[in-house]
């Protein structure tokens, strides 16, 4: 007989029984496939990236916020302290200001008359539908808002967002509305929102048309780049850990996980990789995207510790099934944790990241450091000051 009894679970699961909870039917009835992986990457959330005091960041594409998931799933996860900071798709963020401002989104069909629904003014997203007015009225808050003095200046998206977000909350308030904006709700919490393409959305788009108004807006992209490296430093050096979670892949997904690279490779600060990874997705490896690029890929560029691939996980599904499960699982699963407000302390962790580069970090090549046989400084385990890592406890 073989050992398999003494290495993995028997598959022999109960049945399904009327009125059982999401979490209960997950963690019995979710066995194989990506279903088995659905519930790998519900414990793995629950019980190692949101455990202790580690930092979770959490990248977002696709058409994510119209389908309604900002209120339904990210602002939860943001409200129970399960979700640190955030980069996203500008569009993602730019149709979250229609909850935020108000406006009505529909549940319709994608089997519609698209040249019908141009003529009477109607946009669709798959099977999302709203009016036209939807875009031009969020357009003129945009541009109302950003012609205000304090967004006259150079900054990171994270500032423009948490700026941007004080508008929608009032907004919100006077229209009697709670919690229906990622952006407002981010910057009630203190979460930082970044995006890695500012120009590729409505928002950037009327952002550019200010500037032919001599508006004196400008999106600092270097401040994001080392601004998000900070926060993934500021969590390793502390002695916690730094989680990814990634809803599709594309630009965000790089853009979270290039924090590790910049740290080693660009600025010599020793490190490992981040320590968990979990991404929710429909895209292949074979075809050498980043979307689909595996997280034992992500080893080899010193984006993820190796010593931590065996807790990495990827479900290959829709983000809208995924999503929804994994925030019921972890707001069943455990407890809510004290907000980091992470924006509140964007330029002390930048000082200190600035400060660390300027002791390692040089204009010539850097040193070769890719040798995992060395001594572990700056692992997952240890951080890059000898402080000793949390020790994560299984809810």
């Amino acid at each position: 007989m073989s050992s398999l009894n003494k290495k993995f679970p028997r598959l022999l699961p109960e049945p399904i029984r009327k009125g059982i909870k999401t979490a209960d039917l997950i963690d019995t009835a979710f066995k194989a496939y990506n279903g088995g992986r659905l519930a790998e990457a519900c414990r793995l959330f629950t019980s190692k990236m949101i455990a202790g005091s580690g930092t979770v960041g959490m990248s977002l594409t696709g058409a994510l916020t119209p389908a309604g998931l900002g209120k339904s799933a990210i602002i939860p996860l943001m409200k129970a302290g399960f979700v640190d900071w955030i980069i996203s798709t500008g569009a993602n963020l730019y149709h979250d200001l229609h909850f935020g401002l108000g406006m009505h989104l529909f549940a319709g069909s994608p089997f519609l008359n698209d040249v019908e629904l141009r003529r009477d003014g109607v946009i669709r997203i798959y099977d999302v539908l709203f009016d036209y007015d939807v875009l031009l009225d969020t357009d003129a808050f945009v541009r109302s808002v950003i012609q205000g003095q304090e967004f006259q200046r150079t900054m990171g998206t994270d500032e423009f967002h948490y700026l941007l977000g004080k508008y929608v909350h009032e907004r919100e308030k006077k229209l009697g509305l709670k919690e229906t904006s990622v952006l407002s709700a981010a910057y009630q919490y203190g979460v930082p929102i970044f995006t890695s393409s500012p120009g590729d959305s409505s928002i950037g788009m009327n952002v550019a048309a200010m500037a032919l108004r001599d508006s004196k807006l400008l999106i600092d992209v270097n401040r994001d780049v080392n601004q998000t490296a900070a926060i993934v430093y500021g969590a390793k050096s502390g002695g916690a850990t730094s989680s990814v979670f990634i809803l599709g892949g594309g630009s965000p997904k790089n853009f979270m996980l290039q924090t590790e690279p910049q740290i080693q490779e660009v600025m010599g600060i020793e490190e490992r990789g981040h320590d968990y990874f979990l991404q929710c997705t429909d895209a292949r490896p074979d075809t050498g995207g980043l979307s689909g690029a595996t997280p034992g890929e992500a080893v080899s560029w010193g984006k993820i510790d190796p010593e931590n691939l065996p807790d990495c996980v990827v479900c290959y599904a829709d983000s809208t099934i995924v999503l929804p499960l994994i925030t019921a699982y972890a707001l069943t699963r455990a407890a809510p944790r004290k907000l980091k407000r992470l924006y509140d302390s964007r330029d002390t962790l930048y000082s200190a990241l600035r400060e660390q580069y300027f002791k390692h970090g040089k204009i010539e090549k850097i040193k070769h450091r890719t040798d995992l046989d060395k001594p572990k400084r700056g692992r997952s385990g240890r951080s890059v000051v000898g402080a000793s890592r949390n020790n994560a406890s299984t809810p």
